[in-house]
């Protein structure tokens, strides 16, 4: 923002006021456009909007609660505060000379609140087997701090095995909140999108906006979100986010197989980077060790697999692969899911059906393996250190296509290293571009055929083929073709802008 001068005068007070406040009495102002500035050794202020959480009223004095950048404001007027580094609660106490001046600042400081859109009440679903069985105590340490300095008011539902947070969200009463917040990771987060679009109401519950707080093995959806304004992917950070209410569109991926169904939002992964994000779990004592190390074993025996993948790709990517065409037949066989990909996307009492696209109108184009990994990212972030596509937007209707062919053992092990800040999407063995639609005809392994691969999607394992790990969990696909559609903007999030 620029600073006052004579071309950019200051926004004239809505409240200004002599009070007691550090020991002193001094002018206080909140100014029309939501700052409180007080003087000091220098200049001190607050955004309302940004750094502010409720006002209380205690006796003569109001209370202003805060969450600032650590160090930030007057320590003598500052009180409750804790150091630390990040953000830091901290409270502004100031006592008005007169009841009436009282009153005026009450109601003046709270419809400035009131005017943000924040929301008022939240269901919150927590994730207590997830990660390092961190969340309960995120919950109580941080979440519920913030939220009730902030006077919102929640519920809260420990998740108690698979897909039960998407069975909450199916069925739960949303004209009750104003968000959904998963004190998890990416899993039930995926778990809830997947909840609201199987209601009847799902084109109403989908645009309920939905929070994150990092609490899980992987937080790429909260990591993405964060570093997108250059904040750190902590819970106090997150939270606040929650409390500002802004709201971001977010793409939805629908993978579909035949009747199956799935609606991703974070990524889908075949070969090495699915091998080794779920054939790791059993190295899960580790901690996030684990895909280091099995990244090094998946190297050094590296896998190839036959296969097929087709693709619409977005303007400006025109030149990768062969040209093809949409029809019922994909690599020479008859495709699987043409009749579920002409549903409408509206079928009454059904859910969301995935959007109502004319595929065989696109211009699609092909590559054939063998494939050393197929990576699909709908965020930048696949995890808090893995910036798997740095180009990905929120809602751009497309998906970030991550593909390796062939790569040299050394050169693949470098280009790996790479993961923290993107470097690997330059790599000449890594084919990077943006798609609007996508179509995998997954093959075996090309040194043992009878094995074959496991495709995953947000973490979860969506199908397995044979000679791969055994599960008790039931696969939602099978190891076959499967087309992904994208539908722009159609989930909203909580986001810090």
């Amino acid at each position: 923002m620029d600073p006052p001068g004579a071309d950019n005068p200051p926004p004239p007070p809505a409240i200004s006021d002599r009070v007691l406040i550090g020991g002193t009495v001094d002018p206080v102002t909140l100014t029309a456009d939501g700052s409180l500035v007080w003087p000091g050794g220098r200049h001190r202020s607050l955004s309302v909007e940004e750094e502010v959480l409720g006002v209380d009223a205690e006796g003569p004095r109001i209370r202003i609660k805060a969450l600032v950048d650590d160090g930030a404001g007057d320590r003598a007027c500052w009180a409750g505060g804790k150091g630390g580094g990040g953000l830091v609660r901290k409270d502004v106490v100031f006592e008005p000379l007169s009841e009436e001046s009282k009153r005026l600042w009450c109601d003046k400081l709270r419809g400035c609140l009131d005017s943000l859109d924040r929301p008022k009440k939240l269901f919150i679903l927590l994730n207590p087997f997830g990660g390092k069985k961190l969340a309960p105590k995120t919950l109580a340490n941080v979440v519920k701090p913030l939220l009730e300095d902030a006077s919102i008011q929640f519920d809260i539902q420990e998740t108690q095995h698979q897909f039960h947070a998407k069975e909450v969200a199916r069925s739960l009463d949303l004209s009750k909140y104003d968000g959904i917040v998963c004190v998890s990771g990416d899993g039930i987060l995926v778990e809830v999108v997947n909840g609201l679009l199987e209601r009847e109401d799902w084109e109403a519950a989908i645009k309920v906006p939905i929070g994150i707080v990092p609490a899980g093995t992987g937080n790429g959806m909260v990591k993405s979100l964060l570093d997108s304004v250059g904040e750190p992917c902590t819970a106090s950070y997150a939270t606040l986010a929650i409390i500002r209410g802004h709201k971001k569109s977010l793409d939805v991926a629908a993978i579909k197989q035949g009747d199956a169904k799935f609606f991703s939002i974070l990524m889908l992964s075949w070969g090495l980077v699915a091998d080794i994000d779920i054939e790791s779990e059993k190295y899960r004592w580790m901690g996030s060790a684990r895909l280091d190390f099995y990244a090094l074993q998946r190297i050094l025996h590296l896998r190839r697999y036959s296969g097929r993948i087709s693709f619409v790709p977005a303007p400006g990517y025109e030149t990768h692969g062969e040209p093809t065409s949409y029809s019922g037949n994909f690599g020479g066989k008859d495709i699987v899911f043409e009749k579920s990909e002409r549903s409408s996307a509206k079928v009454e009492g059904q859910g969301y059906q995935g959007p109502d696209v004319k595929l065989e109108e696109l211009s699609w184009r092909s590559i054939d393996g063998p494939f050393v990994s197929i990576w699909l990212h709908n965020v930048p972030w696949g995890g808090e250190d893995i910036m798997a596509a740095p180009d990905a937007k929120f809602s751009d209707g497309c998906l970030d296509l991550i593909a390796i062919r062939d790569c040299p053992k050394l050169s693949l092990l470098s280009l790996m290293t790479e993961l923290n800040n993107g470097g690997h999407v330059k790599s000449p063995h890594v084919i990077y571009i943006k798609v609007k639609a996508f179509v995998l005809e997954p093959g075996p392994r090309v040194d043992d055929p009878t094995k074959e691969g496991i495709i995953d999607t947000d973490g979860e394992v969506l199908a397995k083929g044979k000679g791969t790990f055994k599960s008790e969990h039931k696969t939602i696909m099978a190891y076959d073709r499967l087309l992904i559609t994208v539908d722009q903007g159609l989930a909203t999030v909580f986001s810090p802008i």
